[in-house]
């Protein structure tokens, strides 16, 4: 059998708090090992449990969701990844929750189906942003995140064409990440497109053909090649190159 994900829930709502153990601990394979309901506290809980997962609020007393963000993904030692979950969906708190490290950014309104497959999906890895969220993240970027992308998506022979003629006009904008296009394979180009889209590593296995332990090669090669933290920084790279539409 194989065990279950660890979750904390930090958020200053007590009946949120209730609410989230109620849907998440009916899972089989979620277990709620602990909550807090400020971030000086989750910080606490998380060092003391090391979670899978943390359901991270973003406003609460003492310490903040984003501060907390940081001093959890500051330590390396913890296997914990950040899963921010929030009725705020601005600009700053989008941007800043991911420059803290968080893996995802989700909305309170999600739907409960989707919330349990985010916090699956982050915990195996993967990014997670709601599409409002994205859409403010890419918004708060600016018209460079998506001024180069084209009325239609691009094929897939197009694809490297595309990645390294982003990669020659990024060299005047001091833009080093989407430089580092020019070092990826056409395959990894195709890759990177599908992480653009918000295609987890099994979806991305499914529309290539290919095994999802080859998949995920492909993306940990990709997010080495670009240095990028993760995924979400992958998707941002691929808006700026205009492989996504």
């Amino acid at each position: 059998m194989t065990q279950a994900l660890r979750v904390v829930v930090v958020d200053d709502q007590a009946l949120v708090r209730a609410g989230l153990r109620m849907l998440l601990g009916a899972e089989e394979d979620i277990e709620i090992v602990g909550e807090a309901g400020d971030g000086e506290e989750g910080v606490a809980v998380v060092v003391d449990q090391r979670p899978d997962v943390v359901l991270m609020d973003i406003r609460m007393p003492v310490l903040d969701g984003v501060k907390a963000t940081a001093r959890i993904t500051s330590m390396a030692e913890l296997p914990t990844r950040v899963l921010v979950l929030t009725t705020f969906d601005t600009d700053e708190a989008v941007t800043q929750a991911l420059r803290a490290g968080a893996s995802g950014y989700v909305l309170k309104d999600t739907e409960p189906d989707d919330l349990i497959r985010a916090v699956h999906a982050v915990a195996a890895g993967d990014s997670v942003l709601s599409p409002r969220a994205m859409r403010r993240l890419l918004d708060a970027l600016g018209p460079t995140a998506t001024a180069s992308a084209s009325e239609q998506a691009p094929a897939p022979s197009d694809v490297a064409a595309r990645g390294r003629e982003a990669a020659i006009s990024a060299g005047s904008s001091g833009e080093s990440q989407a430089a580092d296009l020019s070092y990826l394979t056409e395959r990894e180009l195709e890759v990177l497109t599908l992480i653009g889209e918000g295609l987890t590593n099994a979806e991305i296995a499914a529309s290539l053909v290919v095994a999802e332990s080859t998949a995920k090669t492909h993306v940990g090669r990709i997010l080495m090649k670009l240095h990028a933290r993760d995924r979400v920084q992958a998707v941002i790279i691929a808006h700026r190159a205009g492989l996504v539409n």
